[in-house]
């Protein structure tokens, strides 16, 4: 594993305050890749460049900042670590360096500092006085105490010192865990002559590697990794918290779109409903339930609905939770943080961060939501495992939690197996790995009891109840739990299953008088009859005894194996076939193996209709073997 530390930096502020040039003065880079930009000379599209500095690779990802260009701005804000508030020296606070900086915030950066651009076109007096604003500005931020140093990129006067602090601010940003899924929202597309499709972002999670297969999300494509460039280099494999460029094969790259993302083969779920707590900004005017906004989450952009959990909305500078519907799919996580943003006119109006990306659709003023998304939120990974499981008590996946999570495996499993030990939860099944709590457990016990006395009651002379039907009666519990409950009842001598039929302990079916004269003469019915069998409804309808218990019986004598069930509507005597088989034993030694349907009808005296069924349940026993028009006896 690569030992250097990655930090990707990204800068902020109003337009023409220069923070392109700023990043090419420090890099070398302009990051001005557009034609228009460097017409223009302000920034339209993301710009990247890079510096290795005192060990530590910083990425740079330069943002516009005219107010027409605040979308493509956050497309790259949300892999930044550490921001650079840019502050031109001749024009001070502007618009859209509120703007950037309240997005900034709202996105949870924590590191930073300031440059006060362009001092070369100011005096000193003037310089002060722009200082003492910014210092103004930033206070309870973030940024409060934070350098705030005077630069020119014209002159190169105080880029060094800049230097000294960027250091130290990259320094104190934390390492970015390289164990987890593999996570890369896209913000460019594109291709390249002699290798086809890249696509590049900030990689937020995990690694990736040459050759790897990923997903592509919403559109589940399953593309391979042909190579991979970062820092401007190629590198057999990027970690999370650089800026990554990715050579994919199986795909144009027209089909892909910025706000797309490349994650894990088949382990997470896109989604377009997420549970979130929305922050609103003191200039914004509230947010009302209903309210249709614009959403932004890393490079990703849709149109969301917002319906507030607690109450009708949201004042400014306050705080609520609310599910989103989102008009477009997104692959989003727990602690994801997002920007929503009026749809007119244009303004960033609050930040966000996810709390379920997989919710329920919630009944209004439901007072167990509130209780269980604050367990999601900032519980342990055991106490989210145990609100995840009481919410899913037909049994919950080791997938389900992940997709829920974004989780290792083993995270999901060590969390899921401290909460058995100390006896909360139950994992039934490692294959697939299937948990429930043990409440769900007892619950479910409780109903297959109530089942089957209460199929005992309603139908005496079935000997049970088919475990499909008591799964069903049961809540239909994932086929894991449902098992594992009813091997608890076996085990405790509660009930007793035979095949598929699970009955109490010691019920078996106890005919009275009338009954068993019935079933005897059912039984009569087909035995006189031979191979020539009556219809079931004939024989039936003789006997006298209502029709629901009739059939009972018959089903008694077929699952004695004293009638056999040769078709759908044909039924015979187990002696009957017993003979049969016992003839074609003899023909067999007396004419040959081969068999014609007109030998078996003249051996049998039966019709083609009766001939054919018979001739197919034989081959069915293994008795005979289709061979083109003919059987063979075996």
């Amino acid at each position: 594993m690569e030992s250097s530390k990655h930090v990707v930096v990204g800068t902020a502020g109003h337009v023409d305050h220069g923070k392109s040039a700023l990043v090419e003065a420090l890099t070398g880079t302009n990051p001005d890749r557009l034609e228009e930009e460097q017409r223009r000379g302000i920034t339209i599209d993301l710009g990247f460049a890079f510096l290795q500095l005192g060990g530590i690779r910083l990425d740079f990802v330069d943002v516009p900042g005219h107010e027409r260009f605040v979308r493509n701005m956050l497309a790259g804000a949300g892999g930044i670590d550490l921001v650079v508030l840019v502050v031109a020296a001749d024009e001070s606070i502007k618009p859209q360096t509120r703007e950037h900086f309240d997005i900034c915030r709202l996105l949870g950066i924590s590191n930073g500092l300031v440059a006060i651009t362009k001092t070369d076109l100011v005096d000193a007096a003037a310089l002060s006085l722009v200082r003492l604003e910014t210092e103004e500005f930033v206070h309870g931020t973030f940024l409060e105490g934070a350098p705030i140093n005077p630069v020119s990129a014209r002159t190169g006067a105080g880029l060094e010192l800049f230097k000294d602090s960027l250091l130290l601010a990259a320094m104190r940003v934390p390492p970015k865990d390289v164990t987890g899924h593999v996570r890369l929202p896209i913000d460019r597309s594109f291709a390249m002559k002699g290798f086809g499709t890249v696509v590049t972002g900030t990689l937020v999670s995990g690694s990736i590697k040459t050759s790897d297969e990923v997903e592509l999300y919403p559109l589940r494509r399953r593309l391979r990794v042909r190579g991979i460039q970062s820092g401007g280099s190629p590198v057999q494999q990027a970690f999370a918290g650089q800026r990554t460029a990715v050579n994919l094969a199986g795909i144009e790259h027209t089909r892909i779109q910025r706000g797309m993302t490349l994650g894990p083969v088949g382990l997470f779920e896109q989604t377009r409903k997420i549970d979130a707590r929305i922050s609103l900004v003191p200039s914004a005017r509230g947010l009302r339930n209903g309210a249709t906004i614009r959403m932004h989450q890393a490079a990703m952009e849709t149109i969301a609905s917002v319906r507030f959990l607690d109450g009708d909305g949201v004042a400014p500078s306050g705080t609520a939770m609310a599910q989103l519907s989102l008009v477009d799919e997104a692959l989003l996580l727990p602690g994801d943080r997002f920007i929503l943003r009026q749809l007119s006119p244009s303004a960033t109006i609050a930040g966000g961060v996810v709390i379920d990306a997989h919710p329920q659709r919630h009944r209004r003023k439901d007072p167990t939501v509130s209780p269980f998304l604050k367990t999601l939120e900032r519980g342990n990974h055991e106490d989210i495992v145990m609100a995840l499981a009481e919410r899913s008590p037909c049994g919950l996946l080791l997938s389900e939690i992940i997709s829920r999570t974004g989780w290792t495996d083993h995270e999901a499993i060590e969390a899921a197996d401290a909460l058995a030990k100390l006896g909360k939860l139950r994992v039934v099944s490692r294959g697939p790995f299937v948990l429930t709590t043990e409440q769900a457990m007892s619950k479910y016990a409780s109903a297959q009891l109530e089942a089957v006395d209460a199929y005992h009651a309603a139908v005496p002379l079935v000997p049970g109840i088919p475990k499909q039907d008591l799964r069903a009666r049961c809540g239909n519990p994932r086929s894991e739990v449902f098992e594992a409950a009813l091997g608890d009842l076996v085990k405790a001598h509660a009930l007793a299953i035979s095949g598929d039929i699970v009955s109490r302990i010691g019920y078996a079916v106890e005919l009275v008088p009338e009954e068993a004269h019935a079933k005897r003469a059912i039984e009569w019915e087909f035995d006189n009859a031979g191979l020539a069998a009556p219809a079931i409804a004939d024989v039936l309808g003789k006997i006298p005894i209502d029709a629901p218990r009739a059939q009972e019986l018959l089903q008694i004598l077929l699952r004695e194996k004293t009638l056999i069930k040769v078709a759908e509507d044909l039924v015979m005597h187990h002696t009957a076939l017993a003979r049969l088989r016992e003839s074609l034993s003899t023909y067999r030694s007396e004419m040959g193996e081969a068999l014609s349907i007109a030998a078996f009808k003249q051996l049998t005296g039966l019709t083609r209709k009766r001939a054919i069924p018979l001739l197919e349940y034989l081959d069915r026993e293994h008795v005979t073997r289709r061979v083109g028009d003919e059987r063979v006896i075996l």
